[in-house]
C-alpha cells in the first residue's frame, strides 16, 4: 500500500493553486485545485483534463503537458494518487500502469517545489463523504448507517482499489490496503471451474483477476473455453456492451458471473475490515453497467455470509457516480497534509 510519504521538503501555502492527479492504469485524470476554505466543499477543480496513458511516454509528460494548458499561471505544488506500492528510491510497484513511476523523479524534471504521493483509493475515501445524495444510487442497506464506522471504498477499473475511511475524533485515518491482490475465492461450481482455470496457469490468482477491466474479459475468455466457443470480444468495452444489450449470451454470463464475484469479495472485506459506516463502489466500470448490476446477483452474494447476514443487511451499500472523485478526493488528502504540517 502507499504510505502518507511526501516526495518533496517545501510545503505549499493552502491559497496557492495545485494540481491533483488520478493516475490509472488507462487514463490520468488530473486537474488544477484551489482551497475554498468551505469545510463542506474544501477544494474547487477549476481546470480537468483526461490523458490516455498509452499515447504519452511517462506521467511527467503528462503532467508537463496539463501545466502547459494553464492560462495565467502554473501550479508549483501537487499530488499524485495511483495504485501500487513504494520503494525507498522513489519508484511505486505498480501492476497496472504502462511506464515506471516514480514522483522524485517527476518533481525534479518538472521543477515542482512539492510532489506528493497517495494510494488511488486512499483518495477516493477521502472524497466519498463529500460526495452529494443526487451523485449515489443506494443498492441494498438503509438510506442511512446505523452508526458513524469503518466506511469501505472500493471499485474495479483497470486493478482493483480499495480504502477503509475510520472517523476519529480530530476528522477521520484513512487505511490504503491492497485487497485487490488478495486470493480470488469462489462461490459455486461455476466460479470454482473459472477458478481452476485460472489456477492452472498462474499459482496465486488475484480479486482483480476476476473484478477488473481486464478480469471481465479474463472471465468472458474462460466461459468460451468452457461453452467451446470462440471469443467474439477482445476488450472489456466490448463484452460491458454486448451483456448489456443482451445479444451476447456468453457476454451477459461473464458480467452475471463479474457481478457474483464482486458482491462476495465486497461482502468479505465489509467482514474483514469491520465496516458498519457503509460501503461506496466507485471505478470506471461500475458506472457503465448501473442497470446490470441492479438486476444482478450482486446484493444477493453481498449478503450470502450465513449467520453474518443480519449484520450486513445494516449496511448501506451505494453506487458513487462522481466523475471526478479520484482528482477531488487527492486534493483534499494534500490540503489536510499541508495544512496541518
Amino acid at each position: 500500500m502507499l504510505s502518507n510519504a511526501t516526495s518533496g521538503s517545501t510545503l505549499a501555502s493552502s491559497r496557492q493553486p495545485f494540481i491533483a492527479a488520478d493516475v490509472g492504469g488507462t487514463h490520468v485524470r488530473i486537474g488544477l485545485v484551489h482551497a475554498t476554505g468551505d469545510a463542506a466543499r474544501p477544494v474547487d477543480v477549476v481546470n480537468y483534463r483526461k490523458y490516455a496513458c498509452a499515447a504519452y511516454p511517462g506521467l511527467a509528460e503528462i503532467i508537463g503537458d496539463f501545466l502547459g494548458t494553464l492560462d495565467g499561471g502554473t501550479a508549483e505544488c501537487g499530488v499524485i494518487a495511483s495504485a501500487g506500492f513504494p520503494l525507498e528510491d522513489g519508484t511505486v510497484i505498480t501492476a497496472n500502469l504502462p511506464w515506471r513511476l516514480s514522483p522524485r523523479e517527476i518533481q525534479q524534471r518538472l521543477g515542482l517545489r512539492d510532489l506528493r504521493l497517495v494510494n488511488d483509493f486512499e483518495a477516493v475515501a477521502y472524497a466519498a463523504a463529500l460526495v452529494g445524495d443526487n451523485e449515489v444510487l443506494r443498492l441494498t442497506g438503509p438510506a442511512t448507517a446505523s452508526e458513524r464506522g469503518p466506511t469501505l471504498v472500493l471499485g474495479p477499473g483497470t486493478g482493483l482499489g480499495a480504502a477503509v475511511w475510520i472517523p476519529n475524533a480530530h476528522g477521520a485515518t484513512v487505511l490504503a490496503t491492497e485487497a485487490g491482490q488478495a486470493a480470488l475465492s469462489a462461490g459455486n461450481p461455476l466460479e470454482l471451474a473459472l477458478l481452476e482455470r485460472m489456477l492452472a496457469r498462474q499459482p496465486h490468482v488475484p480479486v482483480e483477476s476476476a473484478l477488473s477491466g481486464p478480469g471481465l474479459l479474463n472471465l468472458y475468455g474462460l466461459l468460451c473455453e468452457l461453452r467451446g466457443q470462440a471469443p467474439a470480444h477482445a476488450t472489456p468495452g466490448e463484452v460491458t456492451a454486448a451483456a448489456t444489450r443482451g445479444d451476447d449470451p456468453l457476454a451477459r454470463e461473464a458480467l452475471e458471473v463479474f457481478c457474483g464475484f464482486l458482491g462476495s469479495a465486497v461482502g468479505d472485506m465489509a467482514l474483514l475490515y469491520g465496516i458498519t459506516g457503509g460501503v461506496y463502489l466507485a471505478g470506471g466500470i461500475l458506472p457503465q453497467i448501473r442497470e446490470f448490476l441492479l438486476q444482478s446477483r450482486f446484493v444477493e452474494r453481498f449478503l450470502n455470509k450465513g449467520p453474518m447476514r443480519a449484520a450486513l443487511e445494516r449496511i448501506p451499500v451505494r453506487l458513487v457516480e462522481h466523475g471526478q472523485l479520484g482528482v477531488l478526493g487527492a486534493a483534499n488528502w494534500y490540503l489536510g497534509q499541508t495544512q496541518h504540517a
